[in-house]
């Protein structure tokens, strides 16, 4: 399959990990990996400690039939098991980032996506699909706040 992975090139200022095949809900991983993503990456690693410690949710933006309402949020959730994969390949990023000779307090989650990894079947068909997901995790440096800077208007005509 084709059109999978960060499409723009990895200049040297940044950093990317990747796991496949990671046994957790795709679904649930999106909306993890969007949720940490634009973080700085302390900020990231402490948000995933605190939803793995239940003390802040994961807001669900899509997948959130049936689900109830969050303190201080509409609708969450804690999914335990996919922060603990997404945290590992963040911590993975930031090792690759520190051989590149980056410093983790000048980074941020440029990029972070889940997608659906194979879909295995035991051959005796007695159980369901295996859970597979591809995390990847892109760090780059923090850029200045991009303003709209608009041209200055010429002198009106006359």
């Amino acid at each position: 399959m084709t059109g999978y992975g960060y499409s723009t090139t990895i200049t040297d200022g940044m950093a990317k990990a990747v796991s496949h095949n990671l046994p957790i809900s795709t679904k649930i991983s999106t909306q993890v990996c969007r949720y940490v993503n634009g973080m700085t990456l302390n900020k990231a690693k402490q948000a995933l400690l605190d939803v793995m410690d239940k003390k802040q949710a994961v807001p669900m933006i899509v997948y959130y039939k049936e689900t109830a309402h969050k303190p201080n949020m509409a609708v969450g959730r804690y999914p335990q098991k996919a922060c603990k994969y997404v945290l590992s390949v963040i911590k993975s990023a930031e090792a690759n980032a520190q051989f590149k000779g980056l410093s983790s307090n000048d980074l941020i989650i440029f990029h972070a996506a889940a997608q659906q990894g194979p879909t295995a079947r035991g051959q005796g068909r007695t159980g369901g699909y295996a859970k597979q997901t591809h995390v990847e995790i892109v760090l780059g440096p923090k850029s200045p706040s991009k303003k709209h800077n608009k041209p200055a208007k010429t002198e009106a005509k006359k």
